[in-house]
């Protein structure tokens, strides 16, 4: 291993389930998953920054509190993932940390993601580089999503018209098409309503295997209503988040009488419609030779029937069958932003964020003795 390319990466994303931590070798060019760790969000937390994405009171100090106890959450996922490794901590190049996102609103020319990079740089001896989507903001894109450079660089093939789908709380999609350059762009809700709503139902976290909702019948109706969300003929590039698809506005298109395992089916309906959908208006008139799924949504059996349904032209299996795991892709992603960050490479794709340019993304908390590196 060349201690020069080794990077962890971290992801916390909206399913709100917890960090994923990756430690990813790059000396051969593509990543190699050393070891990687998970650790779970305890339900306080999770409440906490649930109720920090929506306004509230004492808004700045319970921010940064979080902030604080996610530094340790995050470095205590770091001591994971090296213990054990085979790799100690000082052959680490950086960690790359998204950060917890509490709001997301490129409109109106803003994205927040709770981390304290400077504390978790301080509790792991090691150089952070974290807030990747503001300069891609600032630069004029929507901040998000990054994860299409990595899958541009990684999962490219001149011969078959490839779709990476990513299913966390929100599904987004890669578009690599032979012949034509790389897009990218959130397709709509993925998780993130089918947790809530068996959360709110049944007071489970997740439908595991999606059982649940297989139990259910899909409500025609309110599919209807469901799906004519102003999102989903937004054209790219376009990110979202619970701003727009969230428990409240589930309700406010409730009748009262449904079934709740018939909500559920039909949430799942919505996120294969929002996947489907996209895929037909937005990725080169046909459907792809293949459909690579990674996130939480490939342990939803019922989610990946429908979506194989949906597709039936389209080989669907996950990110596994390429080298990478499927429960891993994101963290690795932002292992290998972090390594564009320290070689001065963009992290972005304009055409998919809407950027005005290639940018290098992310900021930067050397390592206590960083000083003494070189860059």
């Amino acid at each position: 291993m060349d201690s020069n390319d080794i990077f962890i990466g971290l992801m916390s994303g909206t399913s709100l389930d917890g960090v994923d931590a990756a430690l990813v070798d790059f000396s051969s060019g593509l990543p190699q998953c050393i070891a990687t760790a998970y650790l779970p969000y305890p339900d306080d937390l999770k409440a906490d920054i649930l109720a920090l994405s929506v306004p509230g009171d004492n808004e700045i100090a319970r921010l940064a509190h979080l902030s604080q106890r996610l530094a340790r959450e995050y470095a205590q996922t770091v001591r994971t993932v090296l213990s054990g490794s085979g790799c100690p901590a000082q052959r680490v190049r950086a960690i790359g940390c998204h950060g917890q996102t509490l709001r997301h609103e490129p409109a109106q020319g803003y994205t927040l993601q709770a981390n304290h990079p400077s504390l978790l740089a301080e509790l792991t001896g090691l150089t952070v580089i974290a807030d990747f989507r503001s300069r891609d903001l600032a630069a004029g894109g929507q901040g998000a999503p990054l994860v299409p450079a990595f899958h541009e660089a990684i999962f490219r093939t001149p011969d078959r018209h490839r779709i990476i789908l990513n299913i966390g709380g929100i599904a987004n999609l890669t578009n690599l098409s032979p012949g034509h350059p790389t897009g990218g762009f959130d397709c709509g809700p993925g998780n993130m309503l089918l947790d809530a709503w068996i959360t709110h139902c049944l007071g489970r976290g997740y439908d595991e295997a999606g059982q649940w909702g297989a139990t259910g019948q899909v409500l025609p109706d309110l599919l209807t209503r469901l799906s004519r969300h102003i999102f989903f003929n937004t054209p790219p590039p376009k990110s979202c988040g619970r701003e727009q698809f969230n428990l409240a506005w589930l309700q406010s298109l409730l009748c009262g009488s449904e079934a709740p395992e018939d909500v559920q089916a039909t949430l799942l309906a919505l996120t294969v419609f929002g996947i489907g959908h996209a895929i037909d208006q937005e990725c080169n008139s046909r459907p792809p030779d293949e459909l690579f799924v990674c996130g939480g949504g490939v342990h939803n059996h019922t989610l990946m029937e429908a979506l194989a349904h949906r597709l039936p032209t389209t080989h669907v299996t996950t990110t596994d069958t390429l080298g990478l795991p499927a429960d891993w892709v994101e963290a690795v992603a932002f292992a290998w932003l972090a390594r564009q960050t320290l070689r001065g490479q963009s992290g972005n794709l304009p055409a998919v964020t809407g950027a005005r340019g290639p940018r290098v993304l992310g900021t930067i908390s050397l390592a206590n003795s960083g000083i003494h590196r070189q860059a």
